[in-house]
């Protein structure tokens, strides 16, 4: 479902502002319609970072920009409790942001294109803190983005598949 409310969002709200979007998840807040804290990089590269609300309007999906800032104003994410499993997290700009994410998946998955697009982009002291940095940053084994990891457990499974079937009596 998110891959088609991210095509959507690009097709009615991103592409008309010429802008690509990266990564976007879902925030609660208090009221019935859906809000979607969205990273996107415009035609200038400008890394933006955008609050849009989702609401119908009959059988129509509608967004609008509620909050909009440059990634160069960021100073810091505040993921709360970096040995806690939740989903709260401040955004600091010359204000104070609390959000609370859907899930402290999608609270990391936010974290990391936001850090990934600064080295990208603006290559800035951006603080990311009270987060796991195993998590965060590419350079750790357990990155996702890291496939010799997944080559290595291929070949520990085959070895011992191999030690398996060697300890195995053939039948006379």
């Amino acid at each position: 479902m998110s891959s088609l409310v991210k095509e959507d969002l690009e097709k009615k709200l991103f592409q008309p502002l010429a802008q690509n979007l990266r990564e976007f998840i879902e925030i609660e807040f208090p009221v019935q319609d859906r809000y979607y804290l969205c990273v996107s990089v415009t035609k200038n590269e400008e890394v933006k970072i955008i609050i849009v609300k989702h609401y119908r309007v009959g059988l129509d999906e509608k967004y609008e920009v509620t909050k909009k800032w440059s990634l160069d104003d960021l100073e810091m994410i505040d993921g709360k409790e970096a040995d806690t499993d939740n989903p709260f997290f401040d955004l600091h700009f010359k204000k104070v942001y609390s959000l609370e994410a859907y899930s402290c998946a999608s609270k990391y998955a936010f974290a990391r294109t936001v850090n990934k697009l600064n080295h990208a982009y603006l290559q800035k002291d951006l603080q990311i803190v009270n987060f796991d940095s195993t998590y965060i940053n590419d350079d750790f084994i357990w990155s996702s983005n890291n496939k010799d990891c997944l080559v290595l457990m291929r070949i520990c499974f085959y070895a011992f598949n191999l030690v398996c079937l060697s300890l195995c009596p053939l039948p006379l």
